[in-house]
C-alpha cells in the first residue's frame, strides 16, 4: 500500500486533504499528495512560490496549488527511452532580473544519444508561458549506443559558475579518459563558455548540490551495490571503473576503495543498492534540525534517505519507506520538502514536520 493513503482523522486535525498521520507510521512529518504528472523527473520553485516540473517525455509544466498545472511552450523534445528523455531543470542566479531557465535532456545523433544542457528565457504573457531562443550550450562527448547513464544534473554554485554531472554511459573506460567528458564533473561560465573537468571516475551520478559552505556533493549508482555520495574535489578521480564497493551485475569483483589507491574514496557508500536518483542539501527553517543536511530520493529503495553533513563529513542518518520510487526531491520557499513520484502516475508530495521537529539543533 502506498504511503500517502487519506486518513481521515488528520484531515478533520489538519484540514490538509490527503495528509497521513507520520504519527501513526513513526515518521517525522507529514505527508500530502498534491498532483500527479507523467513520469515527472525535475523540478524548481520560481521567486513566486509556482513550480516548474519536468516529465521524462518532453513536457514542461508550471505548477502552483490550487491553480490549473499550465503547459509551457517551446520545451525541446528529446530522445525518449530508457533513461533518456527530458531532465533537469534549474534556475539561473538572477532569474528575477533575466528570467533565464536551464535544462538538460538526451539527443539523438551521429554515433547514438547523449546528453545535452540548454538554457532559454522563460516569458509569460497574454499567449501563456512560452521558453525563448533555446540554446543547447553543452553536450556529452562522444555520443554512444545505449539508452542509460546520462546523468545530465545541474546545479550553480555561489562563484556564478554551472555546474553538469556527466554519465558515463554505460561504458565503463570513458569515465577515465580526459579527452571524453563521460563520467565526468563539468565547470562552466553560466552561458557554456571556459567548460572543464573539475572531477572524473563517475558512473551514474544523478544527483549534484552545494552545501552552505560551498562545498559540491555527488551521489551516483554503484553497480551491484556501492552507491555513493561523494565529496566533489578538483582533479580528483573517484575511481570507476577501476574502483568500487559494489561488484558487476554478473558477479566479478571490483576492487574496493581502499588507501592509497590513488583514488577518491565516497563518504557513505551502501551496499545492497538504493539506486539513488536525486540529492537536496536542506537550508531551510521548517526543519530545523535538519538544517544542511543532504537527503536522497532512492529509486530501486523506494525511500528518502538523510545524510548528515558536518564539514567534510558525511554520516547516514535516517532512511523512510516511502512505498514508490522517488525521482526528484527538492527544498520549497517555505523549507517543505517536496517529492516527485517516478512513474506514468508520478504524484507530487509535499512533507511538513511534526511539532517534534521544530525545536532547533
Amino acid at each position: 500500500m502506498r504511503i500517502a493513503i487519506l486518513v481521515a482523522t488528520l484531515i478533520a486535525i489538519t484540514g490538509c486533504s490527503g495528509a497521513k498521520s507520520a504519527q501513526a507510521d513513526g515518521l517525522p512529518f507529514l505527508i500530502r499528495p498534491v498532483a500527479e504528472f507523467n513520469e515527472p523527473w525535475a523540478m524548481a520553485f520560481l521567486p513566486d512560490g509556482r513550480a516548474l516540473i519536468t516529465e521524462q517525455r518532453g513536457a514542461i509544466k508550471i505548477w502552483r496549488e490550487g491553480e490549473p498545472t499550465v503547459d509551457v511552450k517551446g520545451a525541446p523534445r528529446p530522445a525518449y527511452g530508457g533513461q533518456g528523455g527530458l531532465g533537469d531543470v534549474a534556475l539561473h542566479p538572477e532569474f528575477s532580473k533575466n528570467h533565464i531557465v536551464y535544462l538538460s535532456w538526451v539527443e539523438a545523433g551521429q554515433g547514438g544519444k547523449g546528453a545535452v544542457v540548454g538554457r532559454a528565457v522563460l516569458i509569460e504573457d497574454t499567449n501563456g508561458p512560452r521558453l525563448d531562443g533555446l540554446n543547447i550550450i553543452w553536450r556529452q562527448v562522444p555520443k554512444t549506443s545505449g539508452s542509460g547513464h546520462f546523468g545530465h544534473r545541474i546545479a550553480f554554485g555561489a562563484d556564478g559558475a554551472l555546474y553538469i554531472s556527466s554519465g558515463e554511459r554505460q561504458k565503463f573506460d570513458p569515465a577515465q579518459d580526459p579527452s571524453a567528458n563521460l563520467g565526468k564533473i563539468i565547470r562552466m561560465k553560466d552561458d557554456g563558455s571556459a567548460a572543464e573537468q573539475i572531477s572524473l571516475g563517475h558512473r551514474n551520478p544523478l544527483g549534484i548540490a552545494f552545501d552552505g559552505g560551498n562545498r559540491l556533493w555527488e551521489i551516483e549508482m554503484g553497480p551491484m551495490g556501492g552507491d555513493e555520495v561523494n565529496l566533489i574535489k578538483r582533479g580528483a578521480n573517484y575511481g570507476w571503473p577501476r574502483a568500487s564497493n559494489g561488484s558487476h551485475y554478473g558477479g566479478r569483483d571490483i576492487p574496493d576503495h581502499s588507501t592509497g589507491d590513488g583514488f577518491e574514496a565516497p563518504k557513505v557508500w551502501w551496499t545492497p543498492s538504493i539506486s539513488p536518483g536525486s540529492l537536496m542539501i536542506y537550508s531551510g527553517a521548517l526543519f530545523p534540525k535538519w538544517k544542511g543536511d543532504a537527503f536522497i530520493g532512492a529509486l530501486g529503495g523506494e525511500a528518502l534517505i538523510r545524510v548528515d553533513l558536518s564539514g567534510e563529513n558525511a554520516n547516514k542518518a535516517d532512511e523512510w519507506p516511502m512505498d514508490a520510487r522517488i525521482r526528484e526531491v527538492e527544498q520549497g520557499p517555505d523549507g517543505a520538502i517536496w517529492l516527485l513520484e517516478d512513474g506514468s502516475r508520478g504524484r507530487l508530495l509535499k512533507l511538513s514536520p511534526r511539532s517534534s521537529q521544530l525545536a532547533p539543533k
